[in-house]
């Protein structure tokens, strides 16, 4: 992502010094040192910019970004320890971190102290490996010990059924269903009172992928949040579909409120944009990711990790 970017900071390079191991703040000192001019960053800052614009980040991302940077820098002295490459790199990296930061979810804690059954309905447009991500999140939670429920609330896509009952059966997952065309929010109803009733844990409820243009669907989505009345909404997207999946995350968190995001295909997401978008653009945590088709490949979000990702 941030190859032209990389090869221009290697150019501030004059010799080999240290390089900043923690905070960039280590570098600046308040007496002797070179003192960072615009002039001389300009050329980085414009880099930066164009680097995750075409990694698909939202622009208002892009400049507070930049700004960030900017702030951190300019007229600053650095002790003639370190390398302003260096000095650079790592008040960037700090720039994009801070960028993924949003208020945070114990997902786990919240889990751990909720009156039980506790609901989550997962939204999303189609093909973003929603239900594969709901049986991932099953599959996590049961190794927690928890029982879980899957309420199969999309009753419209074909093979819809079938896909969540085959992970029901995988996992050992009782699956609530209905007959195809069926009422969505009837199916989320009758698995909340089937979990109820059989003092299960957790109740993962699917819904239809739909377009955030779809006023129809996005419609019957809201009448299943009012009879199913969620502890969570969880939004699902897709991270090869870069600033695509910023504008479905506004759209649903207009229509329904989400809670926290999932982000899947990481794994196959050389840009990263969508990850460094949604959570600032909605202003709700990236609860996990998504790292391949395995049940287990769900890991935490780690911003560190990320902007590593992003970097390395």
């Amino acid at each position: 992502m941030f190859e032209k970017l990389k090869n221009k900071l290697s150019g501030l390079t004059k010799s080999s010094k240290e390089e900043i191991e923690g905070e960039p703040e280590e570098a600046f000192v308040d007496g002797w040192g070179s003192k960072i001019k615009e002039s001389k960053i300009e050329d980085i800052l414009w880099d930066l910019k164009v680097s995750l614009l075409e990694a698909d980040v939202a622009l208002p991302v892009v400049e507070e970004i930049q700004e960030k940077v900017k702030e951190a820098l300019i007229g600053k002295k650095i002790s003639r320890k370190y390398e302003l490459e260096d000095v650079v790199e790592a008040s960037i990296k700090k720039a994009v971190k801070s960028a993924l930061k949003t208020d945070e979810i114990d997902f786990d804690k919240k889990i751990e102290k909720a009156e039980k059954p506790f609901s989550i309905m997962f939204v999303g447009v189609n093909g973003t490996g929603k239900t594969t991500t709901i049986a991932k999140i099953g599959k996590r939670l049961q190794n927690q010990g928890y029982s879980c429920v899957l309420a199969a609330a999309d009753t419209f896509r074909a093979g819809a059924l079938e896909q969540i009952q085959e992970h029901g059966n995988n996992l050992g997952l009782k699956v609530i269903k209905h007959s195809k065309g069926s009422d969505p929010a009837a199916v989320a109803y009758d698995a909340l009172e089937h979990a109820e009733a059989r003092g299960k844990d957790i109740v993962l409820i699917d819904t239809a992928g739909r377009m955030q243009t779809n006023k129809n669907l996005m419609n019957e989505m809201e009448k299943i949040k009012r009879v199913a009345e969620p502890d969570m909404i969880i939004f699902v997207g897709d991270a090869l579909a870069g600033s695509d999946a910023v504008e479905q995350a506004k759209e649903f968190e207009k229509s329904v409120g989400i809670d926290g995001v999932v982000l899947t295909k990481i794994d196959a997401d050389a840009k990263g944009g969508a990850a460094l978008s949604i959570g600032h653009a909605v202003g709700k945590p990236m609860l996990f990711v998504g790292t391949g088709e395995d049940y287990e490949a769900l890991v935490e979000f780690d911003e560190e990790w990320m902007v590593n990702r992003l970097f390395d």
